[in-house]
């Protein structure tokens, strides 16, 4: 077992198991080439003082918004700009 969660992070140990959407501060990011708003959805697999893990997680690009990436992702606690819980099979407008 890891060390425990400080009280800063507590909301997002909260989250583990559940699905959410998550949103980073920059304002794009690319991955494999392509260009995108950084909004993502998956499940909290992990909880660290420094990193919230999604698996599966899907990047919400415009040109493939339900973009499954093939591994899970590990995002610093820091640069989360917005998290929420979300179900998976509803559909937002990416324009």
């Amino acid at each position: 077992m890891g060390e425990p969660i400080l009280p800063g992070n507590e909301l997002f140990a909260e989250m583990l198991n559940q699905n959410i959407l998550l949103v980073t501060e920059s304002k794009q990011l690319s991955i494999l080439g392509q260009v995108f708003r950084p909004i993502f959805t998956g499940k909290v697999t992990e909880v660290t003082n420094g990193y919230i893990t999604l698996n599966p997680v899907t990047i919400k690009m415009h040109n493939a918004p339900f973009y499954k990436f093939p591994t899970a992702l590990s995002f610093p606690i820091e640069s989360i700009a917005i998290f929420t819980p979300f179900n998976p099979d509803r559909q937002i407008p990416l324009v």
